[in-house]
């Protein structure tokens, strides 16, 4: 799979990235190589594979605290981390406009 200078600069465009020639040359390189890689991935035969949403299964009797219950905890760290902050008007931090488009 090829991916043309026009793309690699259409894509900075859209990130709204500044890149020099040398850059440009450099990530389509790179980019052409993740995109051959995936080519070869979609090639492998994962039909009989089942699909997974973890690694672990959570049996009743299992311990495994890489698993444990998803329990809401207060955590209220915004006023000290605001009080740091060079501009802040809590709750939020001011930050200057980096986007002109």
């Amino acid at each position: 799979m090829k991916i043309s200078r026009e793309d690699v600069i259409r894509v900075a465009e859209l990130a709204h990235l500044e890149l020099s020639p040398e850059e440009i040359d450099l990530y389509r390189g790179q980019l052409d190589e993740i995109l051959t890689y995936v080519g070869k991935l979609e090639e492998l035969d994962v039909t009989a594979v089942e699909p997974v949403a973890q690694v672990l299964l959570k049996q009743q009797d299992d311990e495994h605290p890489e698993l444990r219950e998803d329990v809401p905890r207060p955590c209220d760290v915004a006023p000290a981390v605001l009080a740091q902050a060079a501009d802040a008007a809590p709750p939020f931090f001011r930050v200057p406009k980096v986007i002109d488009r």
